[in-house]
């Protein structure tokens, strides 16, 4: 064979190899972005839709804020993307994040039993005379539409999805990957018998995942809903919704878990808001709250709380014991991983607010929660 005839065969081999390689990236992507239509959930339709329009909080096709908010404020001379890729914060920790399994269920049944297992970032458990509420369970390795791409677990969940306890309702807080997750609304549908109880219009997103319809109950603002002797109630947060490219077509919400003697407030994710004193004198005082306090930045301030923010919205809530979640698990922001809680902790001594810290899987009995050990430190 020639020279010149061997080179036309090499040209159509390349050739070849380059469309070859170009169909398996193809097919790769495919195959990675396959549950991603599933992931972005459902639409407002019908009868849900209706409802939402009637809603205060929804006009002119979406839900809104009492107050304007803005999801991202100008911050002249800085560049966040910059900073997100080439900033030198220190975003994971530095050893394995110390994991507990929860004992069993506390000896005191009684009505007046109180207890928070907090599995990581803002999924916790909510142990409530002789009830169980779990709040924006998320067990999946990513928060994102995506297995493959997006931001990871830094710790694995200190238990399966499968062993958890029999619950008595799920509470979820708004609709972003990192409180609501696919696989483990469909892993709950299977392996528990308890309802949904979302804000308004997120019930699309559980239709399409194949949750049966008396499971879901949607809730406004100030409504409530009666459980085995709870009473549950959806309450104002500052915040915004979307899971694609269109915003706020579902509303955010916080949550009371009321019983007959005790109390929980969750912020879910919020700005800070007179909307806590409000709900502290019209709910409070409770004997715990679930506090935001990571994931904040100079450049959302209105949309999440930064941890003296948190301190001063549980002062406005009346609240006894603070639990923070929302750190730890994914990093979603620029600020050092340790950061939030080492904030929080030097404001509540300050401010002689009763604090407990627990680690991933802790049981914390809020009558008697442990002393707070700076466990994170050593890690950070």
């Amino acid at each position: 064979m020639g020279a010149e005839a061997e080179r036309t065969v090499e040209r159509a081999l390349g050739g070849r190899l380059w469309r070859m390689a170009g169909l398996a990236a193809v097919a790769g992507l495919a195959w990675t972005a396959r549950d991603v239509p599933a992931q972005l959930g459902g639409r407002l339709a019908g009868a849900r839709a209706e409802r939402a329009a009637r809603s205060p909080r929804f006009r002119d096709g979406t839900f809104h804020n009492r107050a304007d908010t803005r999801t991202m404020v100008a911050d002249p001379g800085r560049n966040v993307l910059r900073e997100l890729i080439f900033g030198k914060q220190k975003r994971r920790p530095t050893a394995a994040v110390p994991l507990l399994r929860p004992a069993g269920a506390p000896a005191d049944d009684s009505d007046r039993e109180l207890s928070i297992v907090w599995y990581g970032h803002a999924s916790a458990l909510i142990e409530i005379e002789g009830r169980r509420v779990l709040i924006d369970p998320v067990w999946s390795e990513r928060c994102s539409p995506s297995a493959a791409v997006g931001p990871r677990r830094i710790h694995q969940p200190p238990v399966r999805l499968e062993e958890l306890p029999p619950v008595d309702a799920v509470l979820i807080s708004h609709d972003h990957y990192d409180h609501l997750d696919m696989a483990t609304v469909q892993g709950l549908v299977a392996h528990q018998s308890a309802p949904f109880l979302v804000p308004l219009g997120v019930g699309a997103h559980l239709d399409r995942w194949g949750v049966p319809a008396e499971r879901i109950i949607e809730l406004d603002w100030s409504e409530s809903h009666r459980l085995d002797g709870l009473t549950i109630t959806a309450t104002p947060a500052q915040h915004f919704s979307g899971r694609g490219l269109r915003r706020d077509g579902t509303l955010w919400s916080s949550w009371v878990v009321a019983g007959a003697h005790r109390k929980v407030f969750y912020t879910g994710d919020s700005g800070y808001f007179d909307g806590y004193a409000e709900i502290g004198a019209e709910h409070g005082p409770f004997d715990v709250t679930l506090m935001q306090i990571g994931a904040y930045d100079r450049a959302w301030p209105t949309i999440h709380m930064f941890p003296e923010e948190a301190v001063a919205a549980h002062l406005d809530l009346r609240g006894g014991l603070f639990v923070p979640v929302h750190w730890a698990t994914f990093n979603l922001a620029l600020h050092d991983w340790a950061e939030p809680v080492d904030r929080l902790w030097a404001e509540a001594k300050a401010r002689d607010v009763r604090l407990a810290v627990p680690r991933p899987g802790e049981r914390v009995v809020v009558d008697d929660p442990p002393a707070v050990d700076g466990w994170w430190q050593s890690i950070a």
